[in-house]
């Protein structure tokens, strides 16, 4: 049944994502056992000791074995070698799911892994988190009101589709549906990029010589913009070699508007200045306007401003 508890939840990374996801999912009586798996031993007994899951493994196909759903929240330049690792121990029924912020990569990846696309096999991303990471961040609450998108293929079973969702939705996200590459085509516009700019924006102070009077002096815009920085380095590594075609065609997009905000500023041509911020003040403000709408009504809203963005 769709609606049923899941007996045994298997997550592969209990980190921020995959830990907060075990919380959600026990604390909505939506499943009745949790087994995690990792490689540090330290961080799956602290996971245990904070009681976000029951049993731990180092082992990948031992932890799999018996699982009714596994859901692999490791970073994306990781993903290959564990769905290798779970393949000859994962039973036909078993649904096997990922929190990754890219989903092309995953997708290949899984191929490679058991062969063929397995019916069970359910991509997701939750587009959410903090900048915070490891399960001690974890919280029931990362996924209330926030986005998931699943990327199934054409083969994929539909009750393993509606079992994932929901899954998610015991959660509290609202899930919708995409093709992998339009995922990741978006993405890279709405998170990808932001994430490299303010990494980006931080690395070129941090070389200034007057670095220390810059931060010293840095206002409330500078945190909010920067914030993402603070987030997992291997992580965003990861994901923006993953997603590197898609994210190089946002990159020289972007590149090329400000190339022409600096000729504007060399030759003071305030009205060209003037029509930009205007135009983005207005696409913003429309932007936060349907957001608070959606909230009102009781809509999910889009998220606002993940760390981690999905796996970890």
């Amino acid at each position: 049944m769709t609606d049923a508890p899941i007996q045994r939840l298997c997550v592969i990374g209990v980190g921020l994502i995959g830990g907060s996801l075990a919380r959600a999912l026990r604390a909505a009586g939506a499943c009745n056992e949790v087994v995690g798996c990792g490689r540090d031993s330290q961080q799956l007994q602290k996971a245990l000791a904070l009681g976000v899951i029951d049993r731990a493994e180092t082992d990948i196909a031992r932890a799999v074995q018996g699982a009714d759903v596994v859901v692999v929240a490791v970073p994306v330049g990781a993903m290959a070698q564990v769905l290798k690792g779970m393949a000859s121990q994962l039973s036909p029924n078993t649904i096997v799911t990922d929190v990754g912020s890219t989903k092309g990569d995953v997708v290949r990846a899984a191929q490679i892994a058991f062969g063929n696309l397995p019916p069970t096999f359910v991509p997701g991303h939750p587009i959410a988190g903090t900048e915070r990471s490891g399960v001690e961040a974890s919280f029931a609450e990362l996924f209330r009101q926030r986005k998931v998108i699943l990327t199934p293929a054409s083969t994929t079973h539909a009750w393993a589709v509606s079992r994932v969702t929901w899954m998610w939705e015991q959660a509290g996200a609202q899930v919708s549906e995409m093709d992998p590459q339009h995922h990741d085509e978006i993405l890279a516009a709405s998170s990808h990029l932001p994430h490299v700019l303010a990494y980006t924006l931080v690395h070129t102070l941090a070389g200034m010589q007057d670095k220390d009077e810059i931060f010293k002096y840095a206002a409330g815009g500078f945190r909010d913009f920067t914030r993402i920085a603070s987030s997992d380095p291997q992580m965003w590594h990861d994901i923006c070699l993953a997603n590197r075609n898609a994210l190089l065609t946002m990159l020289r997009r972007y590149s090329g508007e400000l190339q022409q905000i600096a000729a504007a500023l060399q030759h003071s041509d305030g009205s060209y200045l003037w029509s930009v911020f205007a135009q983005a003040k207005q696409a913003r403000d429309e932007y936060t306007q349907t957001t608070q709408v959606s909230t009102e009504l009781g809509v999910p809203s889009p998220c606002k401003g993940e760390g981690q963005d999905g796996g970890e």
